[in-house]
């Protein structure tokens, strides 16, 4: 791998100062893909930076897990069904990063007889280095005796530079092929560095130079080299195949400057805090995925919100459509519009839009003159049905990886009732938290009931 070193480097650490990468930040990222022990689908993160890997992984393993799987209790988990989960899910992301199937799947493994024996950075126990110790792949018998000794790289001591001495890359030709070899690397994953070995795998089987066409800032690494944190555009790549920087559905013009967004649903989907705060617009493709699973980051860390109600995630009703298309024409998010663009929404909308009828509606919307279009009223006069097929109430789960973000430092779902209400149903006030907050960029009168005594936490 070598001639691609530099190029891998400068895309995900950036150009580092000639100190190099962060000897803590590097740590960090060296842990594997690990199962909880009391919470058997659930990976977990043991320091803070990998999120931006583990999270949508995570995401993609639920998604599979409850909707692609039969089994009574989606919670409990053998290790041959971890095995076989964790590898579809970690398979169906490189397929889904793949320009090209003509130039095959990249896979970055440790070369032959270089592989560290501990299953991750952190080993606080010693059962658990353990166990990964016989669990490596035995060398190949067909290797010279003093070959087969592999050499003993402990996380501890497998510095930045090192790690990237002793990596391999294998190419695949076909989707089948591809599974096949994921799952022949499980051991790779879930041991040490199998975050970063997974990561540099999608980045090359996406292709670097495609990569960096997608990305707006080309200096802006995958990586942040001072936090550690991963980029919207790495979160961007896992979740949707494409590595772009931005949120919001489509491309958009700014200074004659094109900027990348998302352009197809999402599986997964995606919710921020920093839209709360007026940050960013996180638009339908990633608000509105395939499967009832969302990402949520706050300005830290990811975890993941789940349900299994899928009629969340049903063909859009006439009254969400109105609420897209009238919050299309405030890019502000202020919840009004100037009178001024009524008529360009209700033409969007294939309403009746003669120039009478556009101004009667006006007056009956802006009684008082104001010159502004309130969305409540605008939607309970064309839409006061308000049916959108989505129950009243349903359950939900929150997961964070971060055992220090658990209560007694357990990794474990969080589960609760979520309530959705009309914006003219009296409010059933629930604390005001960070998760609340990043729901309500999708369902603005959520409330929240969860059955622990905290809520979980987003950071």
């Amino acid at each position: 791998m070598s001639e691609l070193n530099k190029d891998v480097v400068d895309l995900v650490w950036g150009r580092p100062s000639s100190g190099g990468v962060s000897a803590s930040i590097f740590r960090r990222w060296t842990q594997g893909f690990v199962f909880c022990e009391n919470e058997q689908t659930a990976l977990e993160q043991f320091e803070g930076g990998p999120c931006a890997v583990i999270a949508p992984v995570q995401a993609f393993l639920l998604k599979n897990i409850l909707f692609n799987r039969e089994s009574p209790n989606w919670r409990q988990m053998t290790e041959e069904e971890q095995k076989t989960a964790l590898c579809s899910t970690l398979s169906e992301i490189l397929e889904s990063a793949c320009s090209s199937p003509s130039t095959g799947f990249c896979l970055v493994t440790w070369a032959k007889g270089q592989s560290p024996h501990t299953s991750s950075t952190h080993t606080n126990t010693q059962t658990q280095s353990q166990s990964q110790t016989q669990e490596m792949p035995a060398p190949e018998s067909s290797q010279p005796p003093q070959e087969q000794q592999p050499t003993a790289l402990g996380a501890e001591d497998l510095s930045f530079e090192r790690f990237h001495s002793v990596l391999h890359k294998r190419t695949v030709m076909s989707a089948s092929s591809l599974r096949e070899e994921v799952l022949s690397l499980y051991h790779t994953w879930r041991g040490c560095c199998g975050v970063l070995l997974f990561l540099y795998s999608v980045i090359l089987t996406k292709g670097i130079e495609n990569i960096r066409n997608e990305i707006q800032d080309t200096m802006e690494p995958l990586i942040d080299p001072v936090h550690g944190h991963g980029s919207q555009s790495l979160v961007n790549l896992l979740v949707t195949g494409h590595a772009v920087s931005n949120v919001w559905d489509g491309d958009r013009e700014c200074s004659g400057m094109k900027l990348h967004g998302i352009h197809k649903q999402a599986s997964v989907g995606f919710l921020t805090l920093m839209e709360s705060l007026r940050y960013c617009k996180v638009g339908a493709f990633l608000k509105s995925p395939k499967f009832p699973i969302w990402i949520l980051g706050s300005e830290t860390h990811l975890s993941v919100f789940f349900t299994k109600e899928m009629s969340l995630v049903g063909p859009e009703s006439p009254s969400e459509q109105a609420r897209r298309v009238f919050q299309s024409y405030d890019p502000e998010d202020n919840g009004f519009i100037p009178e001024s663009l009524l008529e360009d929404v209700m033409k969007a909308l294939d309403l009746v839009s003669e120039p009478e009828y556009v101004s009667l509606v006006k007056s009956k919307l802006d009684p008082e003159s104001l010159g502004i279009i309130l969305l409540g009223p605008f939607l309970l006069e064309f839409f006061p049905d308000q049916d959108s097929g989505i129950p009243d109430s349903f359950p939900i789960y929150h997961y964070n990886g971060l055992k220090q973000s658990n209560h007694n430092e357990r990794v474990e779902y969080v589960e609760g009732t979520a309530l959705v209400l009309g914006f003219e149903d009296p409010m059933v006030r629930t604390d005001d938290t960070p998760v609340k907050r990043c729901l309500q960029t999708k369902w603005p009168y959520i409330e929240l009931l969860w059955t622990t005594d905290r809520s979980p936490s987003l950071n």
